[in-house]
């Protein structure tokens, strides 16, 4: 039987999601099942007024319109609504809590009908009064005001005097914009009312366990009373990680109306939900003429809201990359009339790395040394913070690997020195950093006599494959055809998983399924062994192979699995594992990239295209060859639209996101992206997991908006600091 992890697996769950059986949260049913519309504040900062609900209840079909004056009781501790990834400082956020206004189209009521469209038009005639309060939403204008929270990596030597000293320096402002999830799933709860007081949950989320506790808190329920699921979850990558307010507004419905209510967030809403937050990068760089840094200076300033402090590493990446003597980093916060932002694919990293690197290329131009160069003359083999050697780190072969595959020798360093017919052309390359993760999960395998297992385990699959990843390391595992393992994924009753984010869950529940495969191993084993005359009586080193318990995996010295069972008097066999991994401070661990970027740049009108990508990536073992480069590419898209097309564009005078729909907020569409190589470099790692797995969802697209804005410069000679990079900005 061939081995499944490590080879390009077809997705286990992909006949479901072609075919239309994969449900999802706004599309399960149920008998009586009502239909709840959010109404929106239309002020970013204020106080209801008065809220007047009649005419709204006037319209037939409509059964409530529940407000913060009327509504089930709800928790009023913070610790209550603090969910497990909730930012340490603030009081999060409680829809139809009181009469405050904190956002721009924050909840404020939900109408629930029998119909959806009926709720949909009575929702437009609630009428609010609102008293106003002075706001601010303008992250440049309260720059002055934002405070220090947190100093992302300890500081070395005397970076300010080191970088005033240096021979040559660099030293320059690098603007991300605020960027919006647009998952295609829309933000969607279904809470089926049971008839006697308990609720099964259908929800868009991260983390099932997470809601089903936020849920118990908030609402003072017992466990048993409240199961979340979650089966399919149509892109999320970092917005489903905390509870959405519709969750508890469906919620908060059924348990009114004790029937089933279902909530779907409209496009245009899901921009009152978490986002990348706006960043100021200041970097500054001194380097000695040949190249060797003396200081690094990062200073990030980033958007909260002014309820919650949410803050993510962007300023410390450069020590996991580059030697200096010398380095200060911090991290600040502008507290504004916004909602709280969230993790977005690979936060921090994605907008501090993008900075950090552009201010690699330009110091790379001053000194007149390639690219690649400075960065292999700088090359840090340990991680500078705290002084530690990487698990892994096989950085300088992806440098090698991805220069070669996309010919980066032919490179003219001179910026506007190649063409393409009337477009210019630039090439670019940037690094890539991100951390590798594991978390305690937990799995529970039930083998049967006819050669069949099932895995289950909370965790969440937001697209990435974990469903697949589970499956593979099981069927290998178990000795069994992966047709023969069925998942269970994203049921609060199922066993301990936390939310599926930061690229730690494959490794994470990889390691949990192992390890309950191997206590159903050693039981087949000790069943085996008890056969009269068994084959394995004596054996040391027994393998489940092709349906068999095997010595040394030879299937001339075997046991059926079925025999086994049969002789143990068992239909089935049943374990549980929690994996905890243990606490190894003496190894920094990372997974790296190199990103090469080539732009066409029409010289008239200075419309860009990327015509190719290279990513060059070391993760470690790769689970799966095939999800983990649809992994790769679906990041590096992501990274061309950071680069050339996102922003969320707010008018300050109203505190009021202006483009908040698929047609304004621009996306890469299939005419934007060419050609995108990936390239996995071969990592082994021993030392971080017993599979040397690291994982992918994060890595692909750090460096990339980093790598295309260099490839910019390189064509046209103009140095854009101002993400996305669009042609005004060009010819301006």
């Amino acid at each position: 039987m061939n081995a499944y992890v490590g080879t390009p697996t077809s997705r286990v769950d992909g006949r479901a999601k072609v075919t239309g059986a994969a449900k999802y949260a706004g599309e399960f049913s149920a008998d009586g099942l009502a239909h709840g519309f959010v109404v929106t504040a239309t002020i970013p900062r204020g106080r209801i007024a008065r809220l007047d609900t009649s005419k709204a209840l006037k319209v037939k079909g409509v059964l409530d319109v529940l407000t913060h004056a009327h509504r089930p009781l709800l928790a009023d501790k913070d610790e209550s609504w603090k969910d497990e990834v909730a930012p340490d400082e603030g009081s999060p956020f409680r829809p139809l809590y009181d009469d405050s206004i904190k956002f721009n189209g924050q909840p404020i009521a939900l109408v629930v009908a029998d119909d959806c469209e009926i709720a949909k038009f009575a929702a437009t005639l609630v009428r609010v009064d609102y008293q106003e309060q002075a706001f601010a939403t303008d992250l440049e204008a309260e720059r002055r005001k934002a405070a220090e929270v947190k100093q992302p990596s300890k500081p070395r030597g005397d970076a300010v005097a080191a970088l005033a000293g240096a021979p040559v320096q660099h030293e320059a402002d690098y603007f991300v914009p605020t960027e919006h999830h647009n998952p295609m799933e829309l933000y969607a709860t279904t809470a089926v009312w049971d008839g006697g007081g308990r609720l099964t949950v259908y929800d868009k989320t991260q983390g099932v366990q997470n809601v089903h506790k936020l849920l118990c808190s908030v609402f003072g329920k017992n466990p048993e009373d409240i199961r979340v699921l979650s089966p399919y979850v149509g892109g999320a990558f970092g917005s489903g990680l905390r509870p959405q307010y519709q969750v508890v507004l469906a919620t908060l419905a059924a348990l009114a109306l004790k029937r089933s209510v279902r909530v779907v967030l409209t496009r245009q809403q899901m921009y009152g939900l978490g986002y990348r937050p706006a960043t100021i990068e200041h970097v500054g760089l001194g380097a000695r003429s040949d190249g060797a840094l003396e200081a690094v200076t990062h200073e990030a300033t980033a958007v909260t809201s002014r309820y919650e402090d949410f803050a993510r590493n962007d300023a410390g990446w450069a020590e996991q990359l580059y030697k200096s003597p010398n380095s200060r980093y911090s991290h600040k916060l502008a507290r504004l009339d916004v909602s709280t932002p969230c993790d977005m694919r690979a936060p921090g990293a994605a907008s501090g790395v993008c900075a950090l690197e552009c201010a690699m290329d330009e110091l790379a131009v001053a000194l007149k040394l390639d690219p690649v160069e400075l960065r292999l003359k700088c090359y840090s083999d340990r991680d500078q913070s705290e002084d530690l050697p990487y698990t892994s780190k096989q950085l300088r072969e992806c440098y090698a690997r991805g220069a070669q595959a996309f010919g980066w020798s032919r490179r003219n360093p001179a910026p506007r020195s190649m063409r393409d017919g009337k477009e210019l052309v630039g090439w670019g390359m940037a690094t890539g950093v991100w951390e590798a993760l594991q978390m305690p999960v937990a799995a529970r395998i039930v083998l049967t006599a006819n050669g069949h297992a099932e895995v289950s385990c909370a965790a969440s699959d937001i697209g990435t494959g974990t469903y697949t990843i589970v499956a593979q390391v099981a069927a290998d595992a178990l000795g069994l055809p992966i047709e023969n393992i069925d998942v269970r994924l994203a049921d609060s009753t199922l066993p301990q998983a936390p939310v599926e984010g930061g690229s730690w869950m494959a490794a994470s529940s990889a390691h949990a399924v192992l390890g309950a495969a191997e206590d159903i191993r050693q039981e087949l084993a000790r069943l085996a062994k008890a056969i009269p005359a068994s084959p394995l009586a004596d054996a040391a080193n027994i393998i489940l192979v092709d349906g068999t318990i095997a010595k040394d995996g030879d299937r001339s010295f075997a046991v059926s699995i079925a025999d086994a069972m049969r002789y143990g008097k068992l239909e089935r066999i049943e374990k549980q594992k929690l994996n905890q991994f243990a606490e190894d401070k003496s190894h920094a661990r990372n997974t790296h990239s190199a990103v090469f970027a080539e732009v066409k740049v029409d010289e008239q009108l200075g419309v860009i295209r990327v015509a190719r990508v290279v990513s060059a990536v070391a993760a470690g073992r790769i689970l799966n060859t095939k999800t983990g480069r649809s992994q790769i590419m679906g990041s590096v898209v992501w990274g061309i639209g950071m680069a050339l097309h996102e922003e969320t564009v707010t008018d300050h005078r109203f505190g009021r996101i202006m483009n908040a729909n698929i047609a304004e907020y621009h996306i890469p569409v299939n005419a934007d992206i060419h050609d995108i190589e990936v390239i996995f470099v071969e990592e082994r790692d021993d030392r971080i997991n017993r599979l040397g797995v690291k994982g992918l969802g994060e890595i692909g697209i750090v460096g990339v908006p980093a790598a295309i804005a260099n490839a910019v410069y390189h064509a046209t000679g103009r140095r854009i600091r101002r993400l996305p990079i669009t042609l005004d900005k060009l010819l301006a």
